[in-house]
């Protein structure tokens, strides 16, 4: 077997062996900070939310308010919930995976009422106040989704409309009826904002960014290997060969063999100035038995 095959099998396991293990961590690690990137890009979209839910308050209600119709017919527009739903349902036309809902234990409109698990998450935070928002999975009948959900409490302004019957909006009651949506107290842990996407998102950007770092490691053992299968030929095997072929020239009684140039300082070097010498020798040798 020959030098350069031997040095090229210790290369392929070495850099086999290394790159298996770096794979292997990596893809764990580019799988984490997949799904912590999808998790920021949900926190992006709950404080848009909670932006347009503090303008529509703000800003938009005591104008709505003042519109003669809203005495009549219910303005869904003057309800805060209602114009994050909507900025939301806006967004997903470029993030389809993604969906928002603000789920509710008593809502008015049941539209908005809590699933079992949002209620369990709901109940969660009730027990748990000082726990600030939740990042976990679940399995649906589509697949698994991970899911960011963060308390919402009732504020005053939550209880013109939320506290009693009677203190509710006419045209609220004549929409929505009176037995859905009251009862709320002041600071209380009433819903939830739960921002949910399927595990397949952050499940394809690790895998599209592993296979391109796998790309990059192959591309890189490849170039290295050439790289140093030049370097070793250059420097160690064509100078070796020089060597070798002179002195087989010799072995056979050919004493015309010119000098080996023997530059630098390094092993070759050495071993191309020893094998000058001993061309010497062994010519002075065959002229003194002649």
């Amino acid at each position: 077997m020959k030098l350069l095959t031997k040095f090229n099998i210790v290369l392929i396991l070495f850099f086999g062996a290394g790159g298996f293990l770096i794979a292997k961590l990596a893809k764990d690690f580019l799988l984490t900070n997949a799904r912590d990137q999808v998790v920021q890009q949900a926190e992006l979209m709950m404080a848009a939310a909670k932006a347009t839910r503090e303008y529509t308050n703000d800003q938009l209600k005591p104008l709505l308010l003042k519109n003669p119709d809203h005495e009549i017919n219910f303005l869904p527009q003057t309800v805060p919930a209602f114009a994050a739903t909507t900025i939301f349902a806006s967004l997903r036309k470029n993030y389809t995976d993604y969906s928002y809902r603000e789920a509710t234990l008593n809502p008015t409109n049941l539209v908005d009422r809590a699933e079992d698990w949002e209620s369990d998450i709901i109940r969660y935070f009730e027990d748990h106040p000082n726990e600030k928002q939740v990042v976990n999975e679940r399995e649906t009948p589509t697949g698994r989704q991970l899911y960011l959900a963060k308390p919402m409490r009732s504020g005053a302004s939550c209880l013109e409309c939320h506290s009693e019957p009677s203190v509710a909006p006419a045209a609220m009651i004549r929409k929505y009826g009176s037995n859905n949506g009251f009862g709320w107290k002041l600071n209380q842990v009433i819903a939830a904002q739960v921002v949910s996407v399927p595990m397949t998102v952050p499940n394809g950007i690790a895998e599209k960014a592993y296979h391109s770092l796998v790309l990059f490691l192959i591309t890189v053992f490849v170039v290295t290997i050439l790289a140093l299968d030049s370097a070793l030929y250059l420097l160690v095997i064509r100078p070796l060969h020089t060597v070798s072929t002179a002195a087989d020239r010799i072995s056979r009684g050919d004493t015309d063999v010119a000098p080996l140039e023997a530059s630098g300082k390094d092993e070759i070097a050495a071993v191309t100035a020893s094998f000058n010498r001993m061309r010497v020798s062994l010519v002075k040798a065959l002229k003194m038995l002649e």
